[in-house]
């Protein structure tokens, strides 16, 4: 499908923890099934983490919590 760094079209849907809207824009962006926006966003997410850490509005141990796949 494509890695975290060649798909930017939600991150600022990432980086303020909105991961449903996120996971939305990928599919519609992509074409994709909601597994593939997952593995997407993830990776994006890495790639974000790395990037841009102080641009997240919480802590990695504070932004998946209460998401459940």
């Amino acid at each position: 499908m494509t890695d975290g760094a060649a798909v930017d079209v939600a991150d600022e849907q990432i980086l303020s923890s909105q991961i449903i809207r996120g996971l939305k824009t990928l599919r519609d962006h992509l074409g994709c099934s909601l597994h593939e926006a997952l593995d997407v966003f993830a990776a994006r997410y890495e790639v974000l983490r790395t990037e841009r850490p102080s641009d997240f509005v919480c802590g990695p141990d504070e932004y998946w919590v209460g998401f459940y796949s």
